[in-house]
């Protein structure tokens, strides 16, 4: 799941450094594709009460994925998305399989936005409450190897607030052509983009009388848990 659906389980928190630890796995990533760390398989030495929340919104991260890349609701899903764009990437690079992946998780984004069920500028406001030493020392213990690079990114995504444009369903195809530009040079023509906005934004619009579906389920799993 992408950022704002990771923050669906976790909106009414009143600890904001569980909100950031539940997004600090992608925000890892994105700020350095190499960089993996497993906190959850070194707890012991997280022992400062704060380090503790950001573990804590950590696991959480990692079990929302586990159960929805899993499900029968992101299976079904991804494989009609595939089906649907896969003629247009006949002579593209970029994969169906994981464009499909990364459109479904960012429509799912982009519902939860325009029907006000989660705030990205309340998201944004939990990350800048949270607690950058303890943030700091939590990566350290991870060995992470330049920090300063983290905050730069860290600092960048907290001032574009670009999690706001998912609001408008024409910018999901402008956010995932920007994401297959990292990983491929000119990943797709003007004319691909435009016959797969076309797609997905019927897809978006299908999408809508399910959505909560895989929300409940997983809502579900983690009250169980």
């Amino acid at each position: 799941m992408n950022f704002l659906s990771h923050f669906y389980f976790d909106r009414n928190t009143n600890d904001p450094n569980i909100v950031l630890g539940t997004l600090l796995p992608d925000l890892v990533k994105n700020a350095r594709k190499d960089w993996n760390f497993h906190p959850e398989k070194k707890e012991s030495l997280f022992s400062g009460a704060i380090e503790r929340s950001i573990l804590t919104g950590w696991k959480r991260h990692l079990a929302v994925d586990r159960h929805f890349h899993n499900s029968d609701f992101f299976l079904r899903h991804t494989k009609a998305i595939r089906v649907a764009i896969a003629p247009v990437l006949v002579h593209s690079q970029v994969r169906p399989s994981f464009l499909a992946h990364i459109a479904l998780e960012i429509m799912l984004d982009s519902i939860l936005l325009t029907n006000n069920i989660v705030d990205a500028d309340h998201l944004y406001a939990n990350l800048r409450r949270s607690d950058r030493k303890a943030l700091n020392n939590f990566l350290e213990l991870n060995l992470m190897d330049d920090t300063v690079h983290f905050f730069k990114f860290f600092d960048k995504f907290l001032e574009v607030s670009y999690l706001n444009s998912y609001r408008e369903a024409h910018h999901i195809m402008y956010a995932l052509n920007r994401i297959c530009m990292r990983i491929w040079p000119d990943p797709l023509t003007d004319t691909e983009v435009l016959q797969l906005s076309a797609i997905l934004l019927r897809y978006h619009e299908e999408l809508q009388k399910c959505y909560m579906e895989i929300f409940k389920e997983i809502d579900a799993v983690l009250v169980e848990s």
